[in-house]
């Protein structure tokens, strides 16, 4: 069973999300728009991983689930984003369990309780 929906703004195959935890909103509908993917998540308890901060800044008035993954990291070329995610990713899984909101930036990971 899924515990993360990647938002159709992140890449769709991508090794690091490429198991069973993990559903894209492609595969779900890809025509969804924010407030019915919010509340897919929170209706299967998912974390939404995403490039939207619309996300973020509903998370920051909300109480879980959803919880957030919020990836900052700005524009790259999806070799440099392949890295960057497979560096950082046990730590943001880890924060993301005592955390509704992880911030991933370039340099740092942050997280709100």
């Amino acid at each position: 069973m899924p515990r993360y929906l990647v938002d159709a703004n992140l890449p769709r195959w991508f090794s690091q999300w490429n198991s069973p935890d993990y559903v894209h909103q492609h595969d779900i509908d890809a025509t969804l728009h924010d407030a019915l993917i919010w509340e897919h998540a929170r209706k299967h308890d998912l974390t939404i991983i995403t490039k939207d901060s619309d996300f973020s800044s509903r998370i920051l008035i909300s109480s879980p689930p959803p919880k957030v993954i919020h990836i900052r990291l700005g524009n790259m070329d999806m070799r440099s984003f392949h890295a960057a995610i497979a560096k950082c990713w046990p730590d943001v899984l880890a924060m993301n369990e005592t955390h509704k909101l992880v911030v991933v930036h370039t340099d740092r990971i942050e997280g709100v309780r």
